[in-house]
């Protein structure tokens, strides 16, 4: 074991109250693309770009290439969740880890078992009619053949957050206050260059602030440890 998971492992062993911050780097190695990478959904090439499909105003101009999109390049109902899902789902089963935050929209977290998850940017497993507030399910969604339509006739919007609508505001102010409450922070696989999910950082003034991540970033030199790897090795190894 290396000094960098051996100060890790003594972080999580004297710490009561951790809560974990994850992005893309996290779901990566269930097999779930990013992004942002050279081979990221952004960097692939559409009728439109994905950035404009992800939009609001997009889904509701443009809703059947929306869908075509999103069934094609958005089902995570395939993947499973890995060992950082299951290592985070353990802490919070023996009452180190008190919740998650994530600015993933594939659900892994609670697959894996976890209970305290705020989803930032929503889930792919959550869906609703935008006329009368039906809920459905993932599965409803990605076998429609076309648009996916409630009973009543509406359509079924994915709760997730799209670009120009706002995080939800009580998930984020649950966050606020879950960062506020942790002695240790744990960041896992993001950069911190989505606003305005990077700025909860600001929220921490506990003991120890930890990210792990492949590539360095902007708020290394306020870290109490800096582990530049893959997730899966970290926590394959705690």
């Amino acid at each position: 074991m290396n000094k960098n998971i051996e100060e890790l492992v003594k972080i999580i062993k004297n710490s009561d109250n951790i809560v974990f911050f994850g992005g893309a780097g996290v779901s990566t190695e269930s097999g779930i693309p990013d992004f942002r990478s050279a081979d990221g959904l952004y960097n692939q090439k559409y009728d439109y770009p994905p950035e404009m499909i992800l939009s609001h105003s997009f889904f509701m101009k443009k809703t059947e290439e929306f869908y075509k999109f999103y069934k094609d390049k958005m089902n995570c109902l395939k993947y499973n969740p890995n060992i950082t899902h299951l290592k985070l789902a353990e802490l919070e089963k023996c009452g180190k880890l008190k919740g998650i935050i994530t600015q993933n929209i594939d659900g892994l977290h609670n697959k894996a078992g976890s209970k305290k998850v705020l989803e930032l940017h929503g889930s792919i497993m959550d869906n609703y009619c935008i006329k009368c507030h039906k809920y459905y399910d993932a599965t409803y969604v990605f076998n429609c053949k076309d648009i996916p339509r409630c009973t009543c006739g509406g359509i079924i919007k994915p709760n997730v957050v799209l670009y120009n609508e706002p995080l939800p505001e009580n998930i984020w102010n649950e966050a606020i206050k879950l960062i506020k409450e942790a002695d240790t922070m744990i960041i896992g696989g993001t950069s911190l260059t989505v606003f305005p999910a990077a700025y909860l950082i600001d929220y921490f003034h506990g003991n120890n602030l930890v990210i792990i991540n492949n590539d360095k970033t902007n708020y290394d030199n306020r870290c109490s440890l800096v582990i530049n790897d893959k997730l899966g090795n970290v926590f394959s190894k705690l």
